[in-house]
């Protein structure tokens, strides 16, 4: 590959996947971390919180860098370092030193989050920017089932150390990935002129369109780490009495992500993301009623609707978020990550904390007033868009 003229979507796709392998994978091993540390579900809930926390922290800065350094070196610098908390990870024998290493896996993340989106934008012919960004999103859909199933099965084979020592190897991966298959940039111009950066923060922040647009990106990832956290949980104990590998198949759910989202995406182009958004809700509602049922069958129907309901939200919030702003748009795009992912670590604990208290029932109501807040901030928010 000699050129951004030769960009293939699969490189994309696989630094989606093995990125976002990271993010979620011990989701499917927080029963077995509760037991080994001897915790509640609200402080096991942080072993996903704390990685969040640090992606939502440090997304705003992510994109500072990226523009500073160059969005191909500043991807290989992030894969490469992922490896050493993974490895960290292995060692760990405490919840706080696991939380610890989490922590620093979540300072990295954002840094390809930023920087991908950002070298299609200035290195791909525009008749491709849309497949191959769609390549990038879906991988992140395939990258967060697969981090669940690997962990589960990880586990399922003795050891759930184990499953942080297969993410450095997919993290060893993602370096090679993004060093054999993305060129180095043609147009990449170094910014690092910092008071015009911060002349752009403050007008994003004076912009009440995208403040709300960032709560309605708080509220709906909270609801989906709120219902895949906790349902883990569920399914460990009777009557279901799931181990991690099975738990691990039960996040395919997640996979509808892949499907859902281009299938609504001429829906939301032609009507907006207010319409979107409503329907999204709709939908949400819809599968968390479905989740109180005690059927396998029927549980796993509703944790499939409920994400359905979720993506949908994601994509409306996303367009709303570019629609709202004139310029600036990798601080616009660090902001909205700094809620929505502060929203995914505020559900690792409260949810957590719902769940100790009255079980799936409290989850589910939790879930529920969140979504409707999310629709009734998007429909205060985005009457104009």
């Amino acid at each position: 590959m000699n050129g951004p003229d030769r960009l293939s979507a699969l490189p994309f796709g696989l630094i989606g996947a093995l990125l976002f392998l990271n993010v979620y994978a011990p989701q499917s091993l927080l029963p077995v971390l509760a037991r080994d540390f001897g915790v509640s579900a609200a402080q096991v809930g942080t072993v996903v919180g704390s990685t969040t926390l640090a992606m939502a922290l440090f997304s705003p800065l992510s994109g500072l860098i990226a523009d500073a350094l160059g969005r191909r070196r500043v991807m290989l610098g992030a894969f490469a370092l992922l490896i050493l908390p993974s490895l960290l990870a292995t060692q760990a024998h405490s919840l706080s030193a696991l939380n610890l290493a989490r922590f620093v896996q979540g300072l990295l993340i954002p840094l390809v989050m930023v920087a991908v989106s950002a070298y299609l934008a200035e290195e791909s012919p525009p008749a491709r920017f849309a497949r191959l960004l769609t390549a990038y999103v879906t991988g992140t859909i395939v990258g967060g089932f697969a981090g669940r199933l690997l962990s589960g099965l990880a586990e399922y084979e003795g050891n759930w150390h184990l499953a942080f020592g297969l993410l450095a190897l997919t993290n060893l991966a993602g370096l090679g990935v993004a060093w054999r298959g993305l060129p180095h940039e043609q147009h990449f111009t170094p910014q690092r002129r910092l008071p015009e950066a911060a002349r752009v923060l403050a007008g994003h922040l004076h912009n009440p369109v995208l403040r709300l647009t960032c709560a309605v990106g708080f509220l709906i990832l909270f609801v989906l780490v709120s219902v895949f956290n906790t349902v883990t949980l569920r399914l460990a104990a009777p009557p279901y009495s799931l181990g991690s590998g099975a738990i691990g198949f039960i996040f395919a759910v997640y996979l509808l992500g892949a499907v859902i989202t281009p299938i609504t995406a001429p829906a939301l182009a032609r009507r907006g993301p207010r319409w979107a958004l409503g329907a999204a809700v709709l939908t949400s509602l819809a599968g968390l009623a479905l989740t109180l049922a005690s059927p396998l069958p029927l549980l796993i129907a509703g944790l499939a609707v409920a994400a359905c309901g979720v993506f949908v939200a994601q994509a409306a919030a996303l367009s709303a978020v570019q629609q709202s702003i004139a310029g600036g748009r990798s601080l616009a795009n660090g902001l909205y990550n700094l809620a929505y992912y502060g929203g995914a670590s505020v559900a690792s604990v409260l949810a957590g904390a719902a769940y100790d208290w009255r079980g799936w029932n409290a989850v589910a109501a939790l879930c529920l007033v969140a979504m409707l807040g999310a629709g009734g901030v998007g429909r205060r928010a985005w009457a104009k868009l």
